[in-house]
């Protein structure tokens, strides 16, 4: 058996042959060279960024779009609800990725979703158009979801895939700051808020064209591999040629169902609560709660989105070179279960200041990317212990648990945390209408039996005896005052008590979601030790160097039997 692969495999005999058709036909026969292999890589971190930014664009708006639909705002909540249980069963059936193909799921769903984000979500007639656009194209980015992860386990060995990891989880955050970034420059001066969906729609149909022509993925016979490091390269191309890639796959679904796999995803699914809430929620809590702005709360945030973008990628290079994965997820953890106590504590103590935030949400976000993107490296490893070919079908469970987590919290947040419904529909309102009629309302305290009276009335209707009376009680001067306030002393005869006892309850409402998300990340950390791997960076060197061995081995067994068969009998 020849470990050197036929001359006519490949992508340059094709496009010398068929250039139109290099372009459809996207699976490589070889491994990749090192520099098409991190363009490969890059190109997918770079999908990942601009999906996020599409999906996360809503949220900078959300004020406007809200204003423009008539939603309450519980009715945006369960926008989001639906797209992401939507989004859920799109990434179950993305595990069919390991027959279509991830590089095709990956291009055509970018194609789809610039589409509908920059033609149809933008120009949706009415609100429930919008949910349907949007449910659209989160049932598109959860099939790409899967399909992403997929592309990167495929182009990076064992060696460097937390790396490739933690490059690809920086998605959610840079496209988060690319939100940030691009609407605090054009939103409300240049642009509207069609306008700024439409920017990240058309931002993903110029990918989709770049992705179009560049993108490539391995053929079903070499991704079916476990690959340790690239040396193993001569190896896996060798074994390609003889493998049953639709063998492979039979049965993958039930040899996926396991406890390392799937408790492993709702364990890390659980992990990410606060992360979810961060998203979605820390503007509405820190508005609520503490008072800030919107932009004061979005520059708090970027403490949280800097300080994991960092460690991502840091812990990472460190898993990569220590070779072992267990340790930082549970340090990790440890440290994320630290700083989160640290800010639920601090959720009902109003004195606490914009730094001492800044400190815990950074120290949450340096701790829990030193958890994460060792996670996604072992998970694929824990999957590949299984069978490699089923990969894109591992995280296909792993997308569709996070993605129904995603939605279950986005629904129980706003039952659980009641109070944030009527600050947010009428709080302004009930603050404005407070500082308008402060004058009145100091008027009607002073005489609440008249004004009692006079409340039974419709205007003009009052029994003549009962002015003259208020008059003579209150003064005319005084009564016209209550009269040209009687807009927003209707606001807050309607909104009023309901606003301040919801103001009351707010910060104990939340530490109660805050103390559901800490117990999320203590349940991460018993399924660590499911998982596949080392702990002791000197064990995990010793495998490497037996694994190297065996391959060194194999190959040059192979090189001297095909040596004899092209000896003259």
């Amino acid at each position: 058996m020849s470990i050197s692969p036929p001359a006519t495999d490949g992508p340059r005999a094709t496009r010398a042959s068929a250039p139109l058709r290099g372009l459809a036909e996207r699976r490589l026969q070889h491994y990749p060279e090192r520099g098409a292999r991190y363009w490969y890589l890059a190109l997918v971190v770079l999908v990942t960024i601009v999906l996020y930014y599409q999906l996360y664009v809503q949220y900078a708006v959300s004020t406007a779009v809200i204003a423009e639909y008539h939603m309450t705002f519980m009715y945006f909540v369960y926008i989001s609800v639906a797209a992401n249980a939507v989004g859920a069963f799109a990434s179950l059936a993305a595990g069919l990725a390991d027959r279509w193909g991830r590089a095709n799921i990956v291009v055509y769903g970018l194609l789809v979703v610039g589409v509908l984000t920059t033609f149809a979500l933008a120009n949706a007639p009415g609100k429930l158009s919008y949910l349907l656009i949007y449910s659209a194209i989160a049932l598109v980015e959860g099939m790409i979801l899967v399909a992403t992860p997929a592309l990167i386990r495929d182009f990076s060995p064992q060696l460097g895939r937390a790396s490739a990891m933690g490059y690809w989880t920086m998605g959610p955050v840079i496209g988060s700051l690319v939100v940030t970034a691009v609407t605090s420059r054009t939103y409300g001066t240049s642009a509207t808020w069609q306008d700024e969906i439409r920017y990240a729609g058309i931002s993903g149909l110029v990918l989709f064209v770049v992705a179009f022509v560049g993108l490539r993925e391995l053929a079903p016979a070499l991704r079916d591999q476990i690959m340790v490091s690239l040396r193993d390269r001569a190896l896996v191309e060798a074994r390609a040629q003889g493998i049953d890639t639709e063998a492979a796959l039979k049965g993958q679904w039930r040899q996926m169902l396991r406890l390392d796999v799937i408790g492993s995803a709702v364990a890390v699914a659980l992990f990410l609560l606060l992360y979810y809430a961060a998203v979605g929620n820390f503007v509405v809590y820190f508005a609520t709660t503490f008072g800030y702005t919107s932009q004061r709360a979005n520059a708090l945030l970027n403490w949280y989105w800097g300080a994991n973008a960092v460690s991502l990628v840091v812990a990472g290079l460190l898993s990569d070179r220590l070779h072992v994965r267990k340790p930082f997820m549970l340090g990790g953890a440890l440290g994320t279960i630290g700083f989160t106590l640290a800010f639920t504590l601090r959720a009902t103590e109003p004195d606490t200041g914009y730094y001492t935030f800044a400190f815990i949400v950074a120290g949450i976000g340096v701790t829990s990317g030193f958890a994460y993107s060792p996670w996604m490296a072992s998970f694929t490893e824990t999957v590949e212990r299984h069978n490699p070919a089923a990969t894109a079908t591992g995280l296909a469970i792993w997308g569709w648990i996070v993605r129904i987590t995603v939605a279950l919290s986005a629904a129980f947040l706003p039952l659980v945390v009641n109070t944030v419904t009527p600050i947010v529909e009428h709080g302004a309102e009930v603050k404005q209408a407070s500082v308008q009629a402060a004058d009145a309302l100091a008027i009607t305290r002073a005489h609440p039996k008249v004004f009692a009276e006079l409340g039974r009335y419709a205007p003009g209707k009052v029994p003549p005896a009962l002015l003259k009376q208020a008059v003579q009680e209150v003064g005319a001067q005084d009564l016209a005052t209550v009269q040209k306030a009687a807009p927003q002393l209707k606001i807050l005869r309607e909104h009023g008590a309901e606003v301040q006892k919801a103001s009351a309850d707010n910060p104990g409402k939340w530490q109660i979601w805050w103390w559901v998300s800490l117990a999320g990340q203590v349940l991460f950390v018993p399924f660590v030790f499911l998982m596949s791997g080392r702990w002791r960076p000197r064990d995990a060197r010793r495998d490497l160097r037996e694994h190297e061995e065996a391959v060194a081995r194999q190959v040059a067994g192979m090189r001297q039997a095909d040596s004899q068969e092209g000896a003259p009998a």
